[in-house]
């Protein structure tokens, strides 16, 4: 009984990589695989994760999507969009799709999925 309830404890949970917003036209499934010359995690938070014993999973590519008017995202973000495309944001872990005609901005946040146990 307690052996059941010890492999119980762990779980998965999203992780927000913190190095990412430094690459955001870098897709989440290569930036989850870069490694230090000592062969751990590129990305610190990871690591913290990783010594507390916790294991990458898999990419998360949409783990968060949030959408506001083009003037929020202004007002959010600093930068002006002044057409439709996709813009780098400051912390974005991946661009911001900024569509004018329906006045609207989409940004989909990737993060990693790890298994603690």
């Amino acid at each position: 009984m307690a052996e059941e309830a010890g492999r119980e404890r762990g779980g998965v949970a999203p992780v927000r990589p913190t190095v990412k917003a430094r690459y955001p036209l870098t897709s989440i499934e290569t930036s989850m695989r870069w490694r230090r010359e000592d062969g751990s995690a590129l990305d610190p938070w990871i690591r913290t994760h990783q010594r507390l014993g916790a294991t990458l999973v898999s990419a998360a590519p949409e783990s968060q999507v949030m959408t506001g008017t083009v003037a929020e995202w202004e007002r959010w973000t600093g930068p002006a969009f002044p057409e439709t495309g996709d813009y780098v944001i400051p912390e974005g872990l991946a661009l911001l799709h900024v569509d004018r005609e329906s006045d609207e901005g989409v940004y989909q946040e990737p993060n990693v999925w790890m298994r603690h146990r």
